[in-house]
């Protein structure tokens, strides 16, 4: 099998070269290695929620390392990541990135983690990085956060949300081509591609973060209108997959609804009579 790269665009957008990963603790680790935990009290994982997940990898590559412990020589078992070990088998990789530590260190790890989080020079990727680092190897709550790095629950609640952005968004907030601010508003989309789509826009067009919590809040009360709680129904993945690609051809959040008799509709909103215009032309062309 051709050895393929654990990092994709994912983590390797966040970390530019090796002597970085270096420096943050991160080290590429062969899958044939690691041996899963056996005190792990998980036993059953869903299989279509990996399924995305191998897919997501396959895609963007693993953002988030996993966490292990050295058991013998060349041999390693996992502390925190199981789920996304199992992903990155069914991805096909042979290797991923993983923090490396001793079994017994947590008193070392915490203090290094909560030093890191005080530094000033620190984006808030790296921060909500280090803060889910010591949920998943130190069991913490976001209470025992607070309490330890002098942080608002809430405030420690929006850092690892941050984590569930697609990695280009990660790496525009790391870059300093968007605020957290605008990471904040896009959150509150589901869809990623709308996500990387406003996104883009952001960054073309400088839009301030009062204006991108705007555009959230439209494209969130016209999803509600056109989706009634009491006749809404999920979308098959292909049908999501046509979602995507309509947004990316019109430049627009396109919405799609389905009754429970599998009719359904499309909506496409629009900005100005401009914008409307732009639209119909792009329609016309795919004829």
């Amino acid at each position: 099998m051709v050895k393929r790269n654990a990092l994709g665009r994912g983590l390797g957008a966040l970390i530019d070269d090796a002597e970085k990963m270096k420096q943050a603790g991160i080290s590429d680790v062969d899958l044939s290695k690691i041996d899963v935990n056996p005190f792990q009290p998980r036993s059953k994982f869903d299989e279509e929620a990996l399924n995305e997940l191998a897919g997501s990898i396959r895609e963007i590559g693993l953002i988030q390392p996993i966490t292990l412990r050295k058991v013998g020589d060349e041999k390693y078992q996992i502390i925190a990541g199981e789920r996304r070990f199992r992903a990155a088998q069914l991805a096909g990789l042979d290797s991923l990135p993983a923090y490396i530590r001793k079994a017994k260190d947590d008193g070392m790890l915490e203090m290094a983690l909560v030093e890191n989080i005080q530094r000033e020079d620190l984006d808030a990727i790296e921060i909500a990085l280090s803060y889910q680092r010591l949920m998943d190897e130190l069991e913490f709550t976001q209470e025992d956060l607070s309490s330890r790095v002098g942080k608002k629950r809430s405030t420690i609640a929006n850092y690892l949300r941050l984590l569930r952005l697609p990695a280009i968004i990660q790496k525009g907030l790391r870059n300093k081509e968007i605020s957290m601010g605008h990471a904040r508003a896009l959150i509150n989309i589901e869809d990623a591609d709308t996500q990387e789509m406003i996104y883009n826009e952001i960054v073309k067009h400088g839009f301030s973060v009062r204006r991108v919590e705007e555009i959230v809040r439209n494209l969130n009360e016209e999803s509600d209108e056109n989706q009634p709680k009491a006749k809404r129904k999920a979308l098959p993945k292909e049908y999501k997959s046509y979602k995507g690609e309509l947004g990316k051809l019109l430049g627009s959040r396109v919405g799609i609804s389905m009754n429970d008799k599998g009719k359904g509709k499309i909506v496409i909103p629009f900005k100005s009579g401009d914008d409307l215009e732009r639209i119909v032309k792009i329609i016309e062309n795919q004829k």
